[in-house]
């Protein structure tokens, strides 16, 4: 057969020179990292037999079926099937109408947005890669800036293809607000962007108008874009405000990431979006055109959801809005007054989003030496399993999900509350 193709083809292959046939994987794919699995894997998931496993540890609010998206969701997905008109492939922005619905849906506070402004995006992590490949130029040494603790996909993206990562503190006694002189100190003429999540995956806080402009001077001062991961946008507690950074017109440009994952309970759908913020114009001179050019690299994304999003985006009531913060309000509530019962951990409580944060003073848990075998023993002794903070560039944390039931949020905090109060101060 050999013999054959190089007759065909005309090349010349010396037999005696052959050995074992190996293909090299390219870099972007040596580059590509899942931090969270790497730190997952190596913790042995092996609960206690004569307990219920309880899982906090992964951000998918539909695992134990509890959280439901709404039948006016569901009923705008089986209207748009019926009518076949979207089996076929989009433009890849996306749909025309579709992109309206959600420029109509961001276009709130001020803010104000054109369909011409969306593309829509496989999820929202699309939509952050998307931002990180245009912005950041791994060919001239660029970095980008991003919260620590932060959600790891920023550093998978990019130092996949090369684009360095620095992180900026977030500072937990004010609410996880933004270390600004620690952020500024990070700064230099080869930061290509700042990453912004607000709210917070995964500490749960919530921005103020205040502290978001003072983000924003610094990025107009040193004319650094910025990209905003508003996935959790309105998942905000009574009392909080969330407050989306193009609302703010500043003369700043900004690429506005989200999509219907979160708040809308369909993770799976994976339909997300960039929405362009500019001002100024500063992203006319190639971005935009980047930003069409990145789209068809994928041919865009699901076209039934395409169909069905402005009808989602309309009809969906407040009612299941609502019923969804009351859940997860009452969740935290449940979390920090169990959890602050506790001996030798400090629970934060969060603002909004899905999740809080808890801090583990590994001091006063001399047999541990890290968050993860922390957490290992607690799965092997109280089948309950939290994502470490070394998942999140945060060691001595451990992040706890808020949307498992009621009934299970009870029993995993009076578990975490056992084993911690009898492994306090034991050597």
């Amino acid at each position: 057969m050999l013999d054959q193709i190089t007759r065909n083809k005309k090349v010349k292959v010396s037999k005696s020179k052959r050995g074992p046939w190996k293909v090299e994987v390219s870099s972007t794919a040596k580059n590509t990292r899942n931090f969270i699995r790497e730190i997952v894997d190596n913790i042995k998931i092996e609960p206690n037999p004569q307990k219920q496993l309880i899982s906090l540890s992964i951000g998918d609010p539909t695992v134990y079926g509890n959280l439901k998206t709404s039948n006016e969701t569901i009923e705008a997905v089986i209207k748009a099937a019926r009518e076949g008109a979207f089996n076929g492939y989009a433009p890849a922005v996306g749909y025309q109408n579709a992109r309206q619905a959600v420029a109509e849906y961001l276009s709130f506070d001020g803010a104000e947005y054109s369909y011409e402004d969306v593309i829509l995006c496989s999820g929202c992590s699309s939509s952050l890669e998307m931002c990180i490949t245009v912005l950041a130029d791994p060919l001239k040494g660029q970095n980008i800036l991003v919260p620590r603790p932060g959600f790891p996909i920023y550093r998978t993206l990019a130092e996949s293809i090369g684009v360095k990562v620095k992180y900026y503190d977030l500072i937990p006694e004010k609410d996880w607000e933004i270390d600004l002189d620690h952020l500024e100190s990070l700064i230099d003429y080869k930061t290509a962007a700042i990453v912004l999540n607000n709210p917070s995956n995964p500490c749960g806080s919530v921005y103020s108008e205040d502290h978001l402009r003072k983000l924003l001077a610094i990025a107009y001062n040193y004319q650094i874009p910025i990209i905003a991961d508003e996935i959790y946008d309105r998942l905000v507690f009574p009392g909080h405000k969330f407050v989306s950074l193009a609302s703010l017109n500043s003369y700043v440009p900004i690429l506005v990431c989200g999509g219907l994952a979160k708040r809308f309970l369909v993770p799976g759908w994976r339909l997300g979006w960039v929405a362009i913020h500019d001002p100024i114009g500063a992203f006319d001179h190639g971005v935009r055109q980047g930003m069409v050019k990145l789209s068809q690299r994928t041919i865009g994304s699901n076209t039934l959801i395409q169909g069905a999003i402005p009808s989602i985006l309309k009809a969906s009531p407040q009612k299941f809005f609502d019923g969804l913060i009351d859940t997860l309000v009452e969740n935290a509530k449940i979390c920090y007054e169990i959890l602050k019962t506790a001996k030798g951990i400090i629970p934060y409580r969060p603002q909004g989003t899905m999740y809080m944060m808890v801090e583990i003073e590994l001091e006063k848990f001399p047999e541990f030496k890290d968050g993860m075998t922390f957490g290992q023993k607690m799965i092997e002794e109280e089948s309950v399993f939290c994502l470490p903070g070394e998942c999140f560039e945060i060691p001595g944390f451990m992040r706890l999900v808020l949307t498992v039931p009621q009934n299970l949020m009870e029993e995993a905090c009076d578990r975490i509350v056992d084993f911690c109060n009898r492994h306090y101060l034991l050597s």
